[in-house]
């Protein structure tokens, strides 16, 4: 099968079609290719979390989605089905502007520099409204204000006039969700949502986005590296690495029956399932250099578990259920038998014994 292929009962209701995307960009003269190829079919009204280390090009990616490459970068081929069209081919900043906050949204990491320190929170939502609604200056506003109150701004008429730097980081990420939610998109893509939050404001942005998931509808993207951070939330998962997706299923599929060496040790590594006077299991080695070509399977120099060919062929997406798939060679009924490590099979152990 395809990377990124799903069965008809997703196909049939997929919102947004991503196929064998190449994104590269020119860095002092050289070419880097950040995405190579990735493929994924995002279905209406789902949560799907891209997840993965830092520069794995979960953002690059999701970024592709509404045209905001740097300056230096570009989609080199592939395509991005939304709507009848593709996204791919935009070359207008025009075109972009049908989709980027009408149709697509993103709530960006860090809302301390997503927000104009300039400006107050209010003018900042309503000047969205006002470009993509063309409501006037006071209608504009009061839709600003009942969306600081939709996303849990207290006294919303007072606060809609104060300044970023007059919000907590949490109440900062209310009002980033606010602007990302004033022309009610069909996806909102939320980048690291939760950095730099305590655990209970994470615990609180979680559930306001599931919220307003439900009461508006759209399909919800989370970017991230911290597993931990979706495992309630997401529907599906996609795992990415070196700017390809190398496995994608439900939640309780990449969580509990995980398959590529590369989702076995990011799952490893989270700290709820360290072993108390044992060091964290931490991956090896760095991710390869995306300036030069990748051959074979680009997680083979850092899989302790890799063999001959994944240093010669890059190994094709093998079906696991027909929800999940994971493009390593030690799913080919040729593979010698390779047992997951201890803390995954603890792991599926206890999640086996939870549902008996």
């Amino acid at each position: 099968m395809s990377a990124g292929d799903c069965p008809a009962a997703l196909a049939s209701r997929a919102i947004l079609s991503v196929r064998d995307l190449v994104v590269k960009f020119n860095l002092r003269g050289r070419v880097l290719t950040a995405i190579r190829g990735a493929s994924l079919e995002l279905a209406e009204g789902e949560t799907l979390a891209i997840v993965g280390e830092s520069g794995s090009g979960k953002s690059v990616f999701t970024k592709s989605f509404i045209g905001m490459e740097d300056q230096n970068g570009w989609i080199d081929s592939g395509s991005i089905g939304f709507e009848g069209e593709d996204l791919a081919k935009f070359r207008r900043e025009e075109d972009w502007l049908r989709i980027r906050g009408r149709k697509i949204s993103m709530v960006f990491q860090d809302p301390m520099t997503a927000l104009n320190p300039l400006r107050s929170v209010g003018r900042q939502i309503a000047e969205v409204i006002e470009l993509h609604q063309g409501l006037p200056p006071g209608m504009a506003e009061r839709s600003a204000i009942e969306l600081l109150a939709r996303v849990g701004i207290p006294d919303p008429e007072t606060r809609h006039r104060q300044y970023p730097h007059e919000f907590s980081g949490g109440m900062r990420q209310r009002v980033v969700i606010a602007i990302a939610m004033a022309c009610k998109p069909r996806i909102l893509i939320c980048d690291e949502p939760t950095t730099a939050l305590d655990v209970t404001i994470q615990a609180q942005i979680l559930g306001l986005i599931k919220a307003l998931q439900k009461d508006f509808g759209f399909t919800t993207v989370y970017i991230t590296h911290d597993l931990g951070v979706v495992a309630n939330v997401a529907d599906r998962v996609a795992v990415m690495y070196a700017g390809k997706i190398v496995e994608c299923g439900t939640a309780e599929e990449v969580f509990y029956d995980p398959r590529h060496p590369y989702t076995w040790a990011l799952l490893s590594s989270l700290p709820q399932l360290g072993i108390k006077g044992r060091p964290l299991y931490s991956i090896s080695g760095t991710p390869p250099n995306l300036f030069n070509e990748v051959v074979g399977d680009a997680f083979a120099p850092r899989n302790p578990q890799a063999l001959k060919i994944d240093f010669v062929h890059e190994p094709p997406a093998f079906e696991v259920s027909p929800t999940h798939w994971a493009a390593t060679w030690l799913l080919d009924p040729r593979s010698p038998p390779v047992e997951p490590p201890a803390a995954i099979k603890a792991m599926r152990a206890k999640y086996e014994r939870s549902l008996s």
